[in-house]
């Protein structure tokens, strides 16, 4: 394992190859400048959008053409969600790590499927459980034949349209896996807050990662876009491109 802090960070969605090339050229050179190993994240398919009119991406067959496209001229390792357990098998030969989302974090057939390729897999802890809860997909994950398993905090449903994060679960969490993720920015949502679509608070977002970091977070998930409010998924709680890299800064510091 890399001994660096795991760094998480791209669009919400494949809108574009232009956007990726933008992305992918801006954590190039962070990694650079600041030594990090920033995994590029993407999602080829939105399968749980608000509603059924909502841009949902390229699918998978061009989607996965277009991540293999961003390793192959950036050099960059690659995180993509998958939904259906037939989409583990075509995810696993090309990208790096599969995440398994927070509403299908108990999906036992997912798991298994992503486990089976080999890949790490990062497993976002559910809006309705707690970081303790979390031991049983990671049973599920290593028992199907995983061989590393991530945990990711993104907070939990407080009524309605509305999260909160106890980052006790942080520490919880790191009493199952090494590596316990803080994703800063689906934290900030307002889920189904904005009528046909999930609303946000981005300025939330960097107060999120310092606090994990706080709480002995070993990881970072941020969804990044050169013009959030233009993004066509999670546009209210991408952060700004232009501003990750002092943030990142901050949060390798020892």
């Amino acid at each position: 394992m890399n001994d660096k802090v795991t760094i998480i960070a791209g669009p919400c969605v494949i809108e574009s190859a232009e956007l990726l090339d933008t992305v992918a050229r801006k954590l190039v050179e962070i990694n650079t400048k600041l030594g990090t190993d920033i995994i590029f994240k993407a999602s080829f398919d939105k399968a749980n959008r608000t509603s059924i009119h909502s841009f949902r991406g390229p699918g998978l067959e061009h989607g996965l053409m277009m991540l293999n496209d961003v390793k192959s001229k950036y050099g960059l390792r690659l995180l993509t969600d998958i939904h259906e357990s037939w989409q583990a098998q075509p995810v696993g030969e090309v990208c790096d790590v599969i995440q398994i989302p927070a509403f299908l974090c108990r999906q036992t057939d997912l798991i298994a499927a992503a486990a089976k390729t080999g890949r790490t897999v990062n497993i976002k802890k559910a809006q309705f459980l707690s970081g303790r809860d979390m031991q049983f997909p990671v049973n599920k994950a290593l028992e199907s034949g995983a061989k590393e398993v991530w945990l990711t905090e993104r907070g939990n449903m407080m009524g309605y349209n509305n999260l909160v994060v106890d980052f006790r679960n942080i520490p919880d969490m790191l009493e199952i896996v090494p590596t316990v993720i803080m994703d800063c920015t689906h934290s900030v949502q307002r889920p189904g807050g904005a009528g046909d679509k999930t609303g946000g608070d981005r300025r939330f977002v960097p107060q999120m990662a310092l606090a994990a970091k706080a709480f002995g977070a070993t990881g970072y998930f941020f969804e990044v876009h050169p013009d959030p409010d233009r993004g066509l998924s999670d546009a209210a709680n991408m952060l700004e491109l232009s501003k990750f890299e002092p943030l990142v800064a901050k949060l390798i510091e020892k």
